[in-house]
């Protein structure tokens, strides 16, 4: 072959640092970006956090962010529209900052008081055991049970089990862990050191005065009849313990009233707080988004160092100037991202006004490309601007991802949400006859009379992602 050369064109996107940190940016949660903030606050000198109070930014739907262009898919997904959805940099601020942040190193600032550390199970029936009669052997028995506790306070382990693999120089013998579990479960928490349900449920009855109405009823029922009773098999519970509608109605709400897992109350996890993006708030009848300056960080340039560089001119200048870019490009980036932020909600705000007004029930189908479309941006952006993000409403604080789903057809020609659905069914099964639940069948009949259609199947489906019981399951005295 002949050696010749050719000249090609072709459109490639480069994915530039500043377009790649704006990019990350827009996908990080709150958190993430508040852990990053306070990260590039310790490496980059030339960036600093606002003490003064900052002037009002964003007023709900508008924005100083305009896409333009056609979109051009690169490798990753991300597009020619990606990069002006992100990547809008011709002016650089001096100054981003929220209304109401304050400084990181405000000497004013306080902090609330922390919780008392919660004993966990284990130290706690140690200390229980510390105040018993026990002598010191028995004590030194019942806390190896103790050690073998899971963390719903059951003993898992077979007795037998754990008597062989004890070392032979503690003599400690089957009998000797049968007498010390009986100690346990003695302890001032009923329940504990239980080797089943059945048997956390008695151990929990038998605790109850002697005179509870309906006890030894429900102590038979739980240690010997527990699975015809999940099963709610009443029919043959009645037959074999021969027992009326009254006395095992009575039984059954004794029993459902127990702890099944005494020992998760000494579970030490710290619930997770969110704190909203976004706070909808209805003015004039029309239903606002506006950005929670709480969430929003707070930083500027430091005016010292970049008098500084301004006044050298040498080699150590360069990695000063260095900073002042990179700390330019955190201030655009974070201002651009809670702008992308925001015309999302708004856009969001605008399509689910129903739910807004009438809750769950109200909530219409949406995708991300409507939203896409109706703001000129790309998917991906759509895509980022909602994963991690929080909405407050009037309704309670839900994720933007909440306020998408598919929809199904209506006789009318119309679409339902599926979150509209499962609203429905939900209703539905609150407001049914306990003794006559409705099955998934019946309930797609019902909503096929108000014009929705909606197969058994789906219902099926939907009512398991709700956590309801099938109809069998449901049915009660």
């Amino acid at each position: 072959m002949k050696a010749s050369l050719q000249l090609r064109l072709s459109q490639q996107l480069t994915l530039t640092p500043q377009l790649q940190q704006a990019i990350r940016l827009l996908q990080l949660s709150t958190q993430d970006i508040h852990q990053e903030v306070a990260r590039m606050l310790d490496e980059n000198p030339l960036l600093e956090a606002a003490e003064e109070p900052a002037s009002a930014i964003y007023s709900p739907g508008t924005s100083s962010m305009e896409s333009r262009g056609s979109a051009s898919n690169d490798e990753d997904g991300t597009s020619s529209r990606d990069e002006r959805d992100v990547d809008g940099l011709a002016s650089e601020p001096a100054e981003w900052s929220s209304r109401t942040a304050r400084s990181a190193d405000d000497e004013d600032d306080s902090y609330p008081e922390q919780a008392a550390e919660q004993a966990s199970l284990r130290e706690h029936l140690h200390n229980q055991l510390t105040t018993s009669s026990l002598d010191e052997r028995d004590r030194k028995v019942v806390s190896l049970l103790i050690d073998a506790l899971d963390e719903n306070g059951y003993l898992v382990q077979d007795l037998a089990e754990l008597a062989e693999l004890l070392p032979a120089e503690l003599a400690i013998s089957l009998d000797d862990l049968e007498t010390a579990l009986v100690q346990l479960q003695h302890l001032d928490q009923p329940g504990l050191g239980a080797r089943n349900l059945g048997e956390c449920l008695a151990l929990q009855l038998k605790a109850l005065p002697e005179d509870t109405p309906q006890r030894d009823l429900s102590i038979s029922l739980v240690s010997r009849h527990l699975d015809l009773l999940a099963a709610h098999d009443f029919a043959r519970i009645k037959k074999l313990l021969r027992c009326s509608d009254d006395q095992l109605r009575s039984a059954q709400h004794l029993i459902i009233g127990l702890n099944p897992k005494p020992g998760a109350e000494f579970d030490q996890s710290v619930a997770d707080y969110v704190v909203p993006d976004v706070i909808v708030e209805k003015h004039k009848n029309q239903w606002r988004a506006r950005l929670n300056t709480e969430a929003m960080p707070k930083l500027r340039i430091n005016q010292i160092y970049a008098n500084i560089l301004q006044q050298r001119d040498d080699k150590n200048a360069s990695q000063l100037a260095t900073q002042l870019q990179e700390a330019k490009w955190l201030i655009k980036n974070l201002q651009q991202r809670f702008e992308t932020i925001l015309r999302v909600a708004q856009a969001i705000v605008d399509r689910q006004t129903n739910f807004l007004e009438h809750g769950e029930i109200g909530m219409r189908p949406l995708v991300l490309r409507e939203i896409a479309e109706a703001l000129d941006l790309h998917e991906s952006t759509v895509s980022r601007s909602t994963t991690q993000k929080f909405m407050l409403t009037p309704r309670g604080i839900y994720e933007f991802k909440h306020f998408f789903g598919s929809g199904l057809a209506t006789e009318s020609g119309g679409t339902c949400s599926s979150t509209a659905i499962r609203e429905l069914i939900k209703q539905m099964v609150s407001a049914e006859d306990r003794r006559k639940p409705l099955t998934d069948s019946r309930m797609s009949e019902i909503l096929a009379q108000q014009g929705i259609v909606v197969a058994r199947r789906t219902i099926a489906k939907y009512r398991e992602a709700l956590h309801i019981l099938p109809v069998n399951l449901r049915k009660s005295l």
